[in-house]
């Protein structure tokens, strides 16, 4: 699978996302505004996860399915991989 520039730039931020988390460890800042942070950057991870599964389940489905059995095969196995990423 091709990864788009928009897949990766998703990452960047949570990247950013989690050295301001470092940051504000460093700086000693208050527990509840790290974990709302962290909280932030496991929402992020969780949405960039789902984006990749359903472009690839996109560009599966448009490209390599003829039946309908191999469709529902492959939204189940999406399915799953989303709910392992939890």
């Amino acid at each position: 699978m091709q990864y788009s520039d928009d897949m990766k730039n998703r990452l960047k931020r949570v990247e950013g996302q989690v050295r301001g988390v470092l940051r504000m460890m460093e700086e000693e800042k208050d527990c509840r505004d790290v974990i709302t942070q962290m909280s932030a950057v496991r929402t992020a991870v969780d949405r960039a996860t789902a984006y990749v599964v359903a472009k690839n389940l996109e560009t599966c489905l448009r490209e390599n399915t003829d039946s309908e059995d191999e469709r529902e095969q492959m939204i189940e196995e999406a399915i799953k991989m989303l709910v392992k990423s939890r």
